[in-house]
């Protein structure tokens, strides 16, 4: 790993070694950093046959399928539909809009989202829960490896970004009651939010949504003549005096966020908010208190 794809790894590594005092003070959040999210590390039993995998050093051999590994050159752990149900599936919005940084001082929403969400497989992979990233159709590891092959992704994903990566997740079948977080700035219209939501939701998939603002977004503290470009090929507007608009924009965007909370708690979900400005290890903290609460239901 070289050490401009190692910085981001490293960085999450830092902030996760961080978090582990700040849960001092709350018994219930150490208990969960120490036994896995959900509180109770257990081993799957159950008799519902889900996939085959590869299988990964740290794996107990007696859970090879000797079986199905006879037909390649390679080794295959059988999975049941429990075990994935344990699993955590993570996803972040790499559209254009999460670029947006209004101050040099203050890291891309992108940047950010990455940062939480590398540091939370940090936690969760050290609590020895089974983790993968949504939509690359690897699957869930609780091993070192995984870890790796995460943050290489994120750096590898950011290279290659484009206008047209999307701004919602795409729906894959997950097992049931499967553990799902999303991060974004979910600006998306309100409709394929819902859809895209209960699409998961409708299976038993339990999740929560983290809203990645960059302060400026929430405020509008701009005045006089501005003139705003589209990030994602909306076109441009000029205002005169922006600051005519400041109450309306609050308004609407207070609006759309009620509106989001309502779609997460008709879903079951949690949801939360972060600003780019604030520490992202109290933002971790305040995720891994709302992700207990949903998986210890």
């Amino acid at each position: 790993m070289d050490a401009n794809r190692g910085d981001l790894h490293h960085k999450a590594e830092e902030l996760a070694a961080a978090l582990p005092p700040l849960l001092v003070a709350a018994e219930r959040v150490a208990m969960t950093v120490s036994q896995g999210v959900h509180g109770r590390r257990r081993v799957g039993q159950g008799e519902t046959f889900w996939q085959f995998r590869r299988y990964e050093p740290g794996d107990s051999t007696q859970r090879i399928d000797w079986r199905q590994s006879a037909k390649s050159d390679r080794v295959y752990i059988r999975e049941t539909e429990w075990e994935a149900a344990q699993s955590v599936w993570l996803w972040r919005d790499a559209s254009p809009s999460m670029h947006y940084q209004s101050a040099a001082a203050l890291p891309s929403k992108l940047g950010r989202a990455n940062l939480l969400l590398l540091a939370l497989t940090v936690l969760l992979v050290r609590g020895g829960e089974r983790v993968a990233m949504l939509g690359t159709g690897v699957p869930p590891s609780a091993s070192r490896a995984a870890l790796i092959r995460i943050a290489r992704g994120l750096e590898n994903g950011r290279a290659a970004e484009t206008d047209d990566a999307p701004s919602l997740p795409g729906f894959e079948p997950l097992p049931r009651y499967g553990r799902l977080v999303l991060f974004g700035d979910f600006l998306s219209p309100l409709d394929e939010v819902r859809t895209a939501v209960a699409a998961f939701a409708n299976r038993g998939v339990r999740g929560h949504l983290i809203q990645v603002f960059d302060p400026a977004e929430e405020t509008l503290p701009f005045a006089g003549r501005v003139r705003f470009d589209g990030m994602e090929r909306e076109g441009e507007i000029l205002f005169g005096r922006v600051e005519t608009v400041r109450e309306r924009y609050r308004g609407e965007l207070a609006a759309h966020r009620s509106a989001l909370a309502e779609i997460v708690r008709a879903a079951g979900w949690t949801g939360s908010v972060h600003h780019t400005d604030r520490s992202p290890v109290a933002a971790l903290l305040e995720l891994y208190l709302a992700l207990s609460e949903v998986w210890d239901r």
